[in-house]
């Protein structure tokens, strides 16, 4: 803004003691102060208000002017209230160094004009900004752009004072501002995601105000540059796959200026994503390409000539082929519609990259195809993964999720579900198949328990949980009610516990002294709940077969 707007303001309570000639400077800033030298904590361009306090006598006036004027200060504004007009001393000094000088009415506060000055140049700078995200948006449209997202982000650090970051839905680091500050917000990320999605899911649009800790958070959804914010039928279909950009500040106060230019911002930023999708198209084929060859029983010198394709895309320098890994995921949604197989090929690539990297690269050398509901990734492991069979390195299904897993249910809210299953390593074309089967056992394993997002690996596969998915849900219900539902009865009108009992009598592999210590009871007792239970049941706890029968019966109830 310039001094001679500040002039035009009556609510400010200004008056020109001396400086007409300079009235066209730029003010950037704005300074209170009263210290003698105040020039170390000056960089030029600011109003500077005083209360005169630093002078003592008339010999003050000029060594303070000179260091102002020295510094490059825009002008100096003298308050009234202390020692009523302002001195002459103090007027001379100001003409001699060309420095515009105020007087401030006694009853005009410096905070007011603080304030004013603030919101003016944050408004210009902001529109000056716009401009430069508008050009560089339009740049990264027409071509690739220097610098990506992390340019704009930086130039609201600098220019506007705003820290920003770019997540991803799960909570992993895209692009962040390294003005002002750490490249994240400490311990934030994960938190950030998962309260955005909850908010995403209520339908409200963005941004979405979050508060963690002392902190407060704006949070703007960063949707497909082609895609406007209504074009979606059903949140669902994005919720798990949108970008998001988090901001340190309260978007509730802000003009509507400063929302358009995050707004924009946002605009830019889905270009960029939009252009590493695009960059996918690649390795995506090259995904769908050996699915299809896997699922036709395609012959393994063809598959291996395919993989043979896909080793060098994904490991960029790699000697030999890779060993392979073969990870399924589905989402599904309670009660609808929606194609899920887009949703869980970018949430699986998504899931697929390690939580501590930073940047799109790491996901860059992960092939993902969808097939209806599903999605499937092709993970290459370097020679020094196959020494170990997969069992220690590699992909882990426990692994896989931990991270992830808050932010991931918070945006499933209550009616969807993420299961992931994986296959141990393989060192051949021939083993692929085999592979893809294994990891989608594995995901129907992960898929029985309970809870919104589960996941299992192959070495699940050798215990007689990998049954249990595969017996139908009327199958299930009535094996389960015909044993246990005569002992959740008699529970309901004795309150006897038969069910904890007969729990832990299995679990202690039918130890008569091991199960009463456990649940705290004389054997006597126990004897007499286990008796019942066999005479509801019409079953002999003694026997195997019978046992089993009521260790299944849990398991699926």
């Amino acid at each position: 803004m310039r001094l001679r707007a500040l002039l035009d303001t009556d609510a400010l309570g200004l008056r020109l003691l001396g400086g007409e000639d300079e009235l066209d400077r730029t003010v950037r800033g704005v300074m209170t102060t009263d210290l003698r030298d105040p020039s170390r904590y000056l960089s030029g361009g600011e109003l500077v208000l005083t209360g005169l306090a630093w002078r003592r006598d008339a010999a003050d006036s000029e060594p303070f002017v000179r260091l102002l004027a020295q510094a490059g200060v825009a002008a100096l504004a003298a308050g009234e209230a202390e020692l009523g007009d302002v001195p002459d001393d103090l007027v001379a000094a100001c003409a001699r160094h060309r420095l515009p000088l105020f007087a401030v009415h006694e009853s005009v506060a410096f905070a007011t004009i603080t304030e004013h000055v603030v919101r003016q140049v944050s408004g210009e700078r902001a529109g000056d900004l716009a401009a430069v995200v508008d050009r560089h948006r339009r740049m990264m449209t027409s071509g690739p752009a220097g610098g990506g997202p992390d340019v704009v982000l930086d130039l609201l650090g600098s220019d506007l004072d705003l820290r920003a970051w770019v997540l991803s839905p799960t909570g992993r680091l895209i692009a962040g501002s390294k003005v002002g500050g750490p490249t994240r917000p400490p311990e934030a990320c994960a938190k950030l995601a998962a309260e955005h999605l909850a908010a995403a899911r209520t339908g409200r649009r963005g941004p979405h105000r979050l508060i963690l800790g002392t902190t407060t958070y704006s949070v703007f959804p960063v949707r497909s540059s082609g895609r406007a914010p209504q074009a979606s039928r059903d949140v669902r279909e994005t919720v798990l796959s949108d970008w998001l950009l988090a901001v340190e500040a309260d978007a509730g106060d802000w003009a509507e200026e400063r929302l358009d230019l995050l707004h924009g911002v946002t605009q830019l930023i889905a270009v960029e994503r939009d252009r590493r999708d695009a960059a996918r198209t690649v390795r995506r084929r090259l995904a769908q390409e050996v699915l299809e060859l896997v699922q036709t029983g395609a012959a393994p010198a063809e598959i291996a000539a395919r993989l043979r394709v896909a080793a060098p895309v994904l490991l960029p320098g790699l000697g030999a082929a890779p060993h392979w890994q073969v990870v399924v995921a589905r989402v599904e949604w309670e009660g609808s519609e929606i194609e899920a197989g887009p949703v869980a090929q970018s949430l699986l690539e998504e899931i697929l990259v390690d939580p501590a990297a930073t940047g799109p690269e790491p996901s860059d050398r992960i092939a993902v195809a969808h097939t209806g509901d599903e999605a499937i990734a092709l993970v290459p492991l370097p020679a020094v993964s196959a020494e170990h069979d997969g069992s220690e390195t590699g992909v882990l299904a426990d692994a896989l999720l931990a991270s992830v897993r808050d932010p991931l249910s918070a945006g499933l809210d209550g009616d969807g579900r993420v299961t992931l299953g994986v296959s141990a390593a393989v060192h051949s074309a021939e083993g692929l198949r085999g592979a893809l089967e294994e990891a989608r056992h594995a995901r129907r394993v992960a898929a029985a328990r309970t809870g919104r997002v589960c996941a299992a690996g192959h070495q699940e596969l050798a215990s007689h949980v990998l049954l249990l998915p595969f017996v139908p849900d009327d199958v299930r219900r009535a094996f389960t009610a015909r044993l246990l539902d005569p002992l959740r009865d008699y529970d309901r009108r004795h309150r006897a516990e038969l069910i904890p009992t007969l729990e832990a009598f299995l679990e202690s592999d039918g130890s008569w002294t091991r199960c009463a210590s456990r649940l705290h009871l004389h054997v006597n007792t126990l004897r007499y709940r286990v008796g019942r239970i066999e005479q509801l049941t019409s079953r002999d706890l003694s026997r195997l077969e019978d046992k089993l029968d009521f260790f299944l019966a849990l398991r699926m109830s």
